[in-house]
């Protein structure tokens, strides 16, 4: 006799299209906007020295983190990212509270980005408002995001391209005029506190890669994708962080540069002189590594809704998908969010917020990979961290480390942040709901 569970509808799932080059293109793609702005806020509050020192640091967390997740990634090869894994290691609380950091990460990453978008817009066009541009730059690539997966992909990776052969134009056109005198001016400004204040801002170098774990359920083969597309993406992301700020912080003042949103046109001003025709060139190009970043964590952070929204921890229909696989309503909803924070007018404010979701998560991760190592040894791993367990727990105390180092110089933002979680608990005591309840069967629209 055929009963009701028989014929109920199976889980939402995404579709297996995307190869190593594509998860390649979305690990950069995700965070390139940072060679294009964001830095330069660390700038003002610890000088080149400083922030050089700042981005070693965040390096040495990125490198472990990447082999972490990939390895996680194949494991737990689901959308969810550290809100998966910390859910299978320590159950339904510890799966909330990564669900809530990652959120707050993805949330806030695309609004900075439009931030970020608008202001190189403005420089082109200087009669253009920055924040009206910001939102319509939003609305527009959520449309983009609505396109089958496999596609927004290639797009991804087309204009992931453009940026990196941008950065690298720049860097040949900027370096000839590069000073050593220029990059030490003011020394190790504002000593160790300083260095401290700027971890955010070096870790907007390389937040949101993690978004790539969020395409394990769309991977052709996340055994060997995914790990190349990590590491890969790292690398090529490491090269051009420290090109970017040999060549911004050699060409002249510096200090031109401190709470900009489009430090590399003006880097171009510096070397060149502000009447030459490639200032507003590079603003124009500048928008393909910021319409990259944008698209791709528009990307991610629909994922992470559609994952969290689909385990019962947001409204269920925020877990349905198109016919061809797309989380439509997950992608409209953090367009709707992104777009109430770009009012807010703080770029640095959101890049803070943003950072102390991602450590948030990379912690849960790090932590659940060590737990999943004890609990199931006999989980399929087709790829395995080296150097275990020195790996994760190198992740951990970096994580650790940047996260006191934000509270000591950010209290306000880290008490917002704090004031989130809390909140978030707080409601699934109010509500009377378990932290992760029984999945539910979203319905296609």
């Amino acid at each position: 006799m055929q009963t009701l569970d028989d014929v109920a509808p199976p889980p939402a799932a995404l579709q297996r299209t995307l190869g190593t080059v594509h998860l390649w293109g979305l690990a950069v793609g995700l965070v390139i906007s940072g060679e294009y702005f964001g830095w330069s806020y660390g700038w003002g509050v610890s000088g080149p020295l400083g922030f050089l020192l700042a981005t070693a640091i965040v390096v040495a967390l990125y490198v472990p983190l990447a082999l972490c997740l990939s390895e996680l990634a194949t494991a737990v090869p689901e959308a969810g990212g550290a809100f998966a894994y910390a859910q299978r290691a320590f159950g339904p609380w510890g799966g909330y509270l990564a669900a809530v950091a990652s959120l707050v990460e993805f949330a806030l990453a695309p609004p900075a980005i439009a931030f970020g978008l608008g202001s190189y817009l403005h420089v082109l066009m200087p009669t253009v408002n920055g924040t009206v541009a910001a939102c319509l730059a939003l609305l527009a690539f959520g449309v983009v995001n609505l396109a089958e997966s496999k596609q927004s992909a290639r797009f991804e990776t087309l204009v992931t391209f453009v940026a990196i052969g941008e950065l690298l134009v720049f860097i040949g056109v900027a370096l000839p005029s590069f000073q050593l005198a220029n990059v030490t001016r003011d020394g190790w400004m504002g000593g160790a506190p300083g260095v401290f204040a700027a971890l955010p801002f070096a870790i907007w170098f390389f937040l949101g890669i993690e978004g790539t774990a969020l395409a394990a359920e769309e991977a052709k083969d996340p055994a060997r994708d995914l790990p190349r597309g990590f590491l890969y993406g790292i690398g090529t992301l490491v090269v051009l962080a420290l090109g970017v700020m040999a060549a911004a912080g050699g060409a002249g003042d510096w200090k031109r540069l401190n709470a900009m949103d489009f430090p590399i046109p003006e880097a171009v001003s510096m070397a060149l002189g502000p009447t030459h025709p490639w200032v507003k060139g590079f603003a124009g190009l500048g928008l393909f590594g910021l319409i990259a970043s944008l698209n791709g964590i528009l990307f991610s952070a629909a994922r992470q809704v559609f994952a969290v929204a689909r385990a019962g921890l947001l409204p269920a229909s925020l877990a349905t998908v198109t016919g061809s696989g797309v989380p439509v309503r997950a992608v409209a909803c953090i367009v709707v969010v992104g777009l109430m924070s770009i009012m807010s007018g703080k770029t640095a404010d959101l890049i803070t917020l943003s950072a102390l979701g991602a450590l948030g998560a990379y912690f849960a991760s790090a932590a659940s990979l060590l737990r999943l190592r004890e609990t199931e040894p006999a989980l399929e791993r087709s790829f395995r961290v080296p150097l275990f367990p020195w790996v994760p727990r190198i992740t951990l105390g970096l994580t650790v480390l940047c996260f006191a180092a934000i509270a000591a110089s950010s209290p306000r933002i880290v008490a917002v942040f704090v004031a989130i979680l809390l909140g978030a608990v707080a409601w699934r005591f109010v509500a009377r709901r378990p932290a992760v309840p029984s999945r539910v069967e979203p319905q296609n629209p």
